[in-house]
């Protein structure tokens, strides 16, 4: 078995691994990086970007609609494989550009599934690669739900990569994944249903916004299924049935297709954690607020597979360039997650940042409540959008924003200023004296503050 030595070994190549690899090697450490998918990451490949090229037909196809009693004639469809091809364009060269980079800058590049197999080695593909350090920027997967007929279900990254479209598509799991699966299929003529196993989808959103999302969802044509906890998915003859368990007894729905669109875990399980002296828990790394291993000093982590708050990729960045500081200088560094938003980037777009009332209830915290669903406000008549709502929290006294929620027209841009905000220490008064083009969504802010 041939062996190598480095100063650090990557596992993974999103966003975490990139920048902790690209920035270590820039210092003058030997970098080795592996993953046993196509170079790039969740993001780039099989998440976010695609997802997004995808979005970017519904929305004319969603404007053309909204639109069509307002001066707009004739009707728009998408063709699929156009699309696919669209989106294609943008994922097809990015393992080779990735592995090209890596080349230029003198890290060593590994195809293949790594295994831990004493604390600072690792096995990959007959190789032992040892290092002085270890990070795990691996991501997530999808996890196992206990139904009959599991390895039935699709995954978020099969529906992506569809050449054709299904007549019928049933979505398991009523979060961001599948709310935006069910927005782009049913605004590509699928007969969609989604099934959550609670009442209330799209949990770590404002309930009151989130169901208006439902409405707005539902009046597309999608079977929203809520308190309906999937027992089966069985082969057909022409397809595929799910049977389900709801407050009115067990329903049966046909369909083409049925995909996992329910939660993620750290990508952890093939890494045989144990063989380093890692110690994890329930499928999380148990890591200090460094992200640092508690038992294997030469570990760290950092993106998804680090289990954080807000898997997102932004968050990954931040993390990675924090390990990249605790590595190369010595530091404590550490993550603030205040001010981060989220989006689900449904049509309308769904979106926070900061605490949900909740919360801040929970917290013991006085605050103001500024909420209100809004369709007659110009930004959104402008579109004949009917869901335009929002929910701002303004502590008492300090006048500090504690958390803003938006659903509606541009909310993924308008959610970015309250996240400006936030990170910035300015308050609601900063915002009110603040002065924006007129007439864009940025300028409904100052309405929406209590």
């Amino acid at each position: 078995m041939t062996s190598s030595s480095y100063d650090l070994i990557v596992i993974g190549s999103g966003t975490a691994a990139n920048v902790t690899a690209f920035n270590c090697r820039k210092a003058g450490w030997s970098v080795a990086v592996i993953d046993h998918r196509p170079f790039g990451g969740t993001c780039a490949l099989r998440g976010c970007d695609p997802k997004k090229m995808l979005i970017a037909a519904t929305e004319v196809i969603d404007g053309a609609q909204r639109m069509a009693s307002k001066g707009v004639l004739g009707s728009v469809s998408i063709d699929w494989a156009a699309l696919q091809k669209h989106k294609r364009s943008f994922t097809d060269p990015v393992p080779g550009h990735r592995e090209q980079a890596y080349a230029k800058q003198g890290i060593e590049a590994f195809h293949g599934r790594a295994r831990f197999s004493g604390p600072n080695r690792v096995e990959v593909e007959g190789r032992t690669l040892a290092a002085k350090h270890i990070v795990i920027a691996a991501g997530a997967e999808p996890v196992t739900l206990p139904i009959e007929g599991f390895e039935h279900l699709a995954l978020s990254d099969d529906f992506l990569a569809l050449e054709t479209l299904p007549e019928r598509l049933v979505l398991v799991g009523g979060g961001y994944i599948g709310f935006e699966f069910a927005h782009i299929a049913a605004r590509a003529g699928v007969n969609v249903t989604l099934i959550n196993r609670g009442e209330q989808p799209l949990a770590g959103f404002d309930p009151d916004l989130v169901t208006l999302l439902v409405e707005r969802t539902r009046a597309l044509g999608v079977d929203i299924k809520l308190g309906h906890e999937v027992k089966a998915v069985r082969k057909s003859p022409n397809g595929f049935e799910v049977i389900a368990e709801g407050p009115h007894g067990h329903v049966v729905i046909d369909t083409d297709l049925a995909i996992h669109s329910g939660g993620r875990k750290p990508a952890l399980q093939a890494l045989d954690l144990d063989a380093a002296g890692i110690a994890h828990d329930k499928g999380r790394l148990t890591l200090d607020p460094h992200f640092h291993s508690t038992t294997n000093p030469s570990v760290y982590a950092a993106g998804d597979a680090a289990g954080g708050p807000l898997p997102l990729t932004p968050v990954a960045a931040m993390e990675a360039h924090a390990v990249v500081d605790n590595l190369l200088h010595d530091k404590h560094a550490t993550v603030d997650y205040t001010g981060i938003p989220s989006a689900v980037f449904t049509l309308p777009v769904l979106a926070r940042v900061g605490l949900l009332e909740a919360e801040a209830r929970a917290r013991g915290l006085r605050f103001k409540v500024g909420h209100a669903s809004v369709p007659g406000w110009f930004t959104a008549r402008r579109v004949n959008e009917p869901c335009y709502g929002y929910k701002v929290l303004v502590e008492e006294g300090s006048g500090r924003i504690l958390g803003a929620h938006l659903i509606g027209p541009d909310a993924a841009e308008v959610i970015n200023l309250f996240g400006f905000a936030m990170r910035s220490g300015l308050g609601a008064d900063a915002i009110r004296h603040a002065t924006f083009a007129y007439p864009t969504a940025a300028s409904d802010i100052e309405s929406m503050l209590p």
